[in-house]
């Protein structure tokens, strides 16, 4: 019975080391992942603020092309992804200043993915500043 006993006691212990080791992992897979987009255009014409950049592997998007003047989004458009959505994300921020965007977009995850197209554009205007 003693044995039994040391035996699930070790078994509970494997379980439990694992289960943190596991949720190490996958917060150090949040902060690689989440954070890897890349400004791939960044100039100005006109007094127009042009940005191409490639988001997070975790999003579905490929590709987010931003203009903005004078602090104000006139334009977003994502390649692929969730085509309504994007749209939508485009529509409503259109006309709101950077700041305001970032504070409404930051954060937000899609399903189970520590990120979210919207939360990339946050960071990716955010990293503009």
């Amino acid at each position: 019975m003693k044995k039994i006993l040391m035996i699930a006691l070790a078994a509970m212990f494997c379980v439990t080391v694992q289960a943190q080791e596991q949720k190490v992992t996958d917060q150090v897979k949040k902060e690689m992942v989440t954070d890897d987009y890349k400004i791939i255009k960044d100039e100005v014409i006109d007094g127009i603020r042009y940005v191409t950049a490639a988001p997070s592997a975790m999003v579905c998007s490929k590709q987010i092309d931003i203009q903005i003047k004078d602090g104000i989004i006139q334009s977003v458009v994502y390649t692929r992804g969730c085509d309504g959505n994007a749209k939508g994300i485009g529509a409503l921020i259109k006309g709101m200043s950077v700041e305001e965007a970032i504070k409404r977009l930051e954060g937000i995850t899609c399903g189970k993915r520590p990120t979210s197209c919207p939360d990339q554009l946050a960071k990716i205007l955010k990293s503009l500043n």
